[in-house]
């Protein structure tokens, strides 16, 4: 049995603001069925929202009653105790029915053709909202809150803990209603909300790979001591000639301080933030043979000079 009353300027419901000018409250029992189920051409932009179609009726007693715009209604399940809000599309549905999107059906619980209650109610502005997406591919958008912005603009009201459905490049994602503010269910139209994101159901934080420890200075010390006990010596393999002779024998004399790169010594008093530039204070050889008399006895230009022109004997 459908009810409906008149009850004054307020409502019963704990959704119910005080309006002036409403004459009394609007209050129906219909029959749920999905968007799929209405007659006609199939409506995505029904499915999209967060809006329902009602029966032409229920638009001239909700005009008697002087509902005040937006007209926004509080749907019940009575079975289930499950609540949701929502708004007005059209008014063109079948008497006794009205049509709601799938996400609203599974939310109230509800099967084709179950009882809902329908009460008109007024709605708080929304301030804040946030969401939990509840697939971790909600992630590979490029700019989730413009994406989302986009989408609640088919919708009228929010209700906290309620699972909506949004499309975006030919996929549905699901979000969950974590909180609105500045209470359990508010009213998104023309609002300047902030909206913010929960971390989505399954999703973990990349691990992050520990940096390897580094080895001490003796250990790498001992490791370069053994490269250079292998006694590498650079240029001593042996050449050939295109000519085929031998080549000579050239003897490479080498000391043991040469086949080993010198080494520097650390700086075990090293401090973070403090640099320091040691000089070499060892003099050259050529300066300490000069200092202690040992110069070699090299005279420029004392050589003899030869010709290779032979002088020619003079004749008998």
């Amino acid at each position: 049995m459908a009810a409906f009353g008149n009850f004054g300027l307020f409502g019963d419901g704990p959704g119910d603001f005080p309006h002036p000018g409403i004459g009394g409250v609007f209050r129906q029992t219909y029959r749920a069925y999905s968007v799929l189920m209405l007659p006609g051409a199939e409506r995505q932009d029904v499915e999209r929202g967060g809006k329902i179609i009602m029966p032409p009726s229920a638009l001239d007693q909700l005009t008697r009653l002087n509902i005040v715009y937006p007209m926004l209604f509080k749907l019940l399940n009575k079975n289930s105790a499950r609540v949701t809000h929502c708004g007005v599309l059209e008014f063109v549905a079948d008497e006794g029915r009205i049509y709601l999107p799938y996400w609203m059906m599974r939310n109230l619980l509800l099967d084709q053709g179950d009882l809902v209650e329908l009460e008109s109610t007024a709605l708080p502005v929304a301030t804040f909202s946030k969401f939990q997406p509840q697939q971790t591919e909600f992630l590979d958008i490029t700019n989730p809150k413009a994406v989302l912005e986009n989408a609640l603009r088919s919708f009228a009201c929010l209700t906290r803990s309620d699972v909506l459905a949004i499309q975006y490049n030919n996929k549905v994602y699901e979000l969950m209603v974590m909180e609105v503010q500045p209470s359990d269910a508010v009213s998104i139209i023309e609002c300047d909300m902030n909206v913010d994101f929960a971390p989505p159901v399954g999703y973990k934080e990349p691990q992050r790979e520990q940096p390897k420890a580094i080895q001490p200075d003796s250990d790498i010390v001992s490791d370069g001591a053994a490269i250079h006990d292998e006694g590498f010596k650079a240029f001593a393999g042996a050449g050939q000639r295109l000519d085929g002779r031998k080549p000579k024998q050239v003897s490479a004399v080498t000391s043991a301080s040469d086949s080993s790169p010198r080494r520097g010594v650390p700086n075990y008093g090293y401090k973070k933030g403090k640099l320091t530039f040691p000089k070499d204070l060892s003099k050259p050889k050529a300066v300490e043979k000069e200092e202690t008399g040992e110069c070699s006895s090299f005279e420029p230009f004392s050589g003899k000079g030869a010709t290779i022109r032979q002088k020619r004997k003079p004749n008998p």
